[in-house]
């Protein structure tokens, strides 16, 4: 069995007291994300969008399989075809799909099948997920496909926020007509559309709270 070969792993250690500076300082940076529908058509350099998905890539996967593409759109017609489609399948949800409990909930945040962010955001990046390799006709199966691309979503909207710009995680359901408007082959789907950009100068987002510490963690010490 082939073995990749190993390398040391130099890592810069710091004290208990560097530690919570650091850790501290991270976490009141990314605190202040939000999910942002009010975009500006401020241009964003195509080399930064790079650097983002490069960064999203370094995520883990499962066998090291890195079972993801990140398709990223600038090209006017194509987010126009993008927005049109999105909307057509948001608007049967919000009008047959949702139940009343998932409409009542979203309420509040001021959501609707209206997606014409779309056609304003300078970039938007989708997401596709790998289930299998396709090489030379024959497939070969990834391992946690979901959550291996997950994960490098979440590394991307992480490093969109460090950069100084905003996103939103938009889902519409179905999605197969990304895959099939992209030209994506058939063992790529779809599985997340991020709309990147600069937050217009009136941007508004909703006055929500995140959970506290006590709500989403255990420590058993």
């Amino acid at each position: 069995m082939k073995t990749h070969p190993f390398v040391l792993y130099p890592r810069e250690t710091f004290t208990d007291e560097e530690l919570i500076k650091r850790s501290s300082a991270f976490y009141a940076a990314i605190d202040t994300r939000r999910s942002v529908r009010h975009f500006s058509d401020k241009p964003v350099p195509r080399e930064v969008i790079s650097n983002l998905i490069m960064t999203a890539s370094s995520a883990p996967s499962g066998a090291h399989k890195q079972p993801w593409v990140f398709c990223a759109v600038s090209n006017s017609e194509l987010k126009k075809r993008i927005r049109l489609l999105a909307e057509e399948e948001e608007y049967k949800s919000y009008h047959s799909r949702m139940s009343q409990e998932w409409l009542k909930d979203l309420a509040p945040l001021g959501t609707d099948w209206h997606k014409e962010f779309l056609d304003i955001v300078p970039w938007i990046i989708v997401v596709m997920k790998k289930p299998y390799e396709l090489i030379n006709g024959e497939k070969r199966h990834n391992y946690y496909v979901n959550e291996s691309v997950g994960l490098a979503s979440g590394f991307l909207l992480t490093a969109i926020h460090q950069a100084g710009l905003a996103s939103l995680t938009h889902t519409p359901s179905p999605m197969n007509f990304l895959a099939k408007a992209l030209g994506r082959p058939e063992n790529e789907r779809p599985f997340l559309l991020i709309p990147v950009g600069y937050p217009a100068e009136d941007c508004q987002v909703p006055d929500i709270r995140r959970k506290a510490l006590d709500e989403v963690a255990v420590f058993y010490e």
